[in-house]
């Protein structure tokens, strides 16, 4: 009889680490590859395409785990027996990961090394911890299942079961993607065949065994299971030869969404494939009330108020309410602005251009009064800038340039969409922490954690306090000068992570500044990278969390254009 090896959990984390040590995308993919392919075991490899590409649950499932980095450092704190506000929390700044922080304390206290008794858990039971996990709210419920499961795993099973259960990247430098062309290299088949059927099917883990077993025609699409949104690339516009191939829109100051339709049942889907559906019931009231055939829309959601689009930062005010109030709906009243179609007349167009899929979507909003984007011909580079200087009169973030000739790209970041920007702004920070990088940028200190003064702040003890994490816009000879310097500047040092002296000047650009209570600036940048190094700056001339304040105030408070004037969206009534 011939018994099937199953895998274990320990064996799977394992991989992931030896993913994120590995230099070189294709390198990744291969370790990858050559692990699912050796699974035999059809649950198994169901649950390692699940676990490394979506975390503790199918995302297209809705489940969450709701175990937050509060709960699980707690838990860290109560198992290797410190104190969570004076071990805990500076042994997490420092390292600027709550996993990685309890991986390290795991394996450095006598406490923990003495409870911990690892065994050799199958990915079915992990799995069930997980829904464990799901059905209890109480927060001491859900860190005795911590210990519990702790007790018997590894410092890396641990670190990597935590990121699991928040639902997103492993932060390894394997995206999505990476797995899908694992997953067909594993199996032999047209990555193009393997990325569609993950797409249409919203899981990795359906996806690795349709390709396993040679049924990938077999996937078909369904309403009210998310798609892999179409991303667009940064660009200076004046890079362009030409703008005759493309379309010209307004880029909102909002959420990206997708919305499903079927007469009375809509639903709302996050750029992260979240179901936002509850966040937003007085938009899904209004396009129940529509009465749609079964329809899939890609657009933006914004805070619409006197006929003009509001500040991002209005809108984070709805996000984070899972079931807004009739005052909150009314102080914070939203618009879903349709920019693209991917479903309609039961079938997928994904495959039909970017200008056939407007004249469908142009159709269904004229009889179904959908608001939806308005585009522009460019006829030339002083033309584009005209355009770009009216949308940020309205208030939106810049423009998007769109092929007209393009399909609709799911999952992917090409050319076929590029958004043309400016900065929301700059800040001189000081350097914090270095991180180790992994991939080719091993050996080096190429994440860093960059702060603002607050040294005349009555609020703070510190000099310095945390605002954001770059690790990109310096060059390969600014990366190596700054290493250079980083050896002097060493006070401390936690695993893979150096704490500095404040002395080296960082000036920052970033998209956007976004309240966050949960940081100590109740702050963060959105998007923050290296603008200069400002070798001739030092730590007195870096920027404070006034100034930080002052910015977030101008930027809600700032005039926009009302979409009466030139509006960049339009709607039949």
């Amino acid at each position: 009889m011939n018994v099937q090896k199953k895998t274990t959990f320990r064996e799977l984390c394992e991989i992931i680490q030896q993913i994120r040590e590995t230099r070189g995308s294709n390198a990744k993919i291969t370790c990858c590859a050559n692990y699912l392919g050796r699974l035999s075991v059809d649950r198994d490899l169901y649950l390692a395409a699940r676990f490394i590409g979506e975390g503790a649950f199918d995302s297209i499932s809705g489940k969450r785990a709701s175990v937050g980095s509060r709960t699980s450092g707690l838990a860290a704190a109560s198992f290797c027996d410190i104190d969570y506000d004076h071990v805990f929390k500076p042994c997490r700044t420092a390292t600027g990961s709550s996993s990685e922080t309890i991986e390290k304390l795991m394996d450095a206290t006598p406490a923990a090394r003495s409870k911990r008794n690892p065994k050799e858990w199958p990915l079915s039971d992990i799995e069930e911890v997980f829904e464990k996990l799901r059905k209890v709210k109480r927060r001491d419920d859900k860190q005795e299942i911590l210990l519990d499961t702790w007790q018997a795993m590894t410092p890396v099973e641990i670190k990597y079961f935590i990121r699991m259960l928040g639902q997103g990247s492993l932060r390894i430098g394997f995206e999505t993607r990476s797995l899908v062309s694992s997953i067909a290299k594993a199996f032999d088949k047209d990555p193009e065949r393997v990325r569609y059927a993950h797409m249409i099917t919203g899981s990795t883990g359906k996806t690795a065994r349709l390709a396993r077993d040679g049924r990938l025609n077999e996937a078909t699409f369904k309403l009210f299971h998310p798609l892999s949104f179409m991303l667009a690339s940064p660009i200076e516009s004046r890079s362009l030869d030409s703008l005759d191939e493309y379309i010209c829109e307004e880029k909102f100051d909002g959420m990206r969404c997708q919305l499903h339709a079927n007469e009375e049942t809509i639903r709302l889907y996050s750029r992260d494939l979240n179901d936002i559906t509850k966040t937003f019931p007085d938009l899904t009231g209004r396009f129940a009330e529509r009465n749609l055939p079964p329809t899939v829309l890609d657009g933006e959601i914004c805070v619409f108020k006197e006929n003009t689009i509001q500040p991002f930062q209005l809108l984070q005010k709805r996000m984070g309410i899972k079931k807004p109030g009739e005052e909150v709906q009314q102080t914070y009243p939203v618009i879903f602005i349709a920019y693209d179609l991917l479903f309609t007349e039961n079938s997928p167009i994904f495959d039909q251009t970017l200008e056939d899929r407007r004249d469908k979507l142009l159709d269904l909003s004229k009889r179904y009064s959908i608001p939806v984007v308005r585009q522009f011909e460019v006829d030339d580079f002083d033309h584009l800038d005209q355009r770009f200087e009216q949308a940020l009169a309205h208030g939106n973030e810049g423009l998007m340039l769109k092929k007209k000739a393009s399909g609709y790209e799911y999952g992917q970041r090409r050319k076929s969409w590029l958004k043309v920007k400016k900065p929301g702004g700059t800040f001189d920070t000081v350097i914090m922490y270095a991180h180790a990088g992994s991939g080719k940028r091993g050996g080096t200190y190429s994440d860093f954690t960059l702060g603002i003064s607050v040294k005349e702040d009555e609020r703070y003890e510190e000099e310095f306090i945390p605002i954001g994490k770059a690790y990109g816009g310096y060059t390969d000879d600014e990366l190596k000068q700054m290493n250079k310097k980083i050896k002097e500047l060493t006070v401390e040092k936690y695993g893979p992570t150096l704490g500095l002296l404040p002395e080296l000047v960082v000036e920052i650009e970033f998209d956007d500044i976004q309240v966050n209570k949960r940081t100590k600036a109740g702050y963060t940048l959105r998007l923050p990278r290296f603008k200069a190094i400002r070798w001739d700056l030092g730590p007195s001339d870096a920027d404070t969390l006034h100034d930080v304040e002052e910015a977030y105030r101008q930027k809600v408070e700032a005039d926009r254009l009302s979409q009466k004037q030139s509006p960049s969206f339009m709607v039949w009534e």
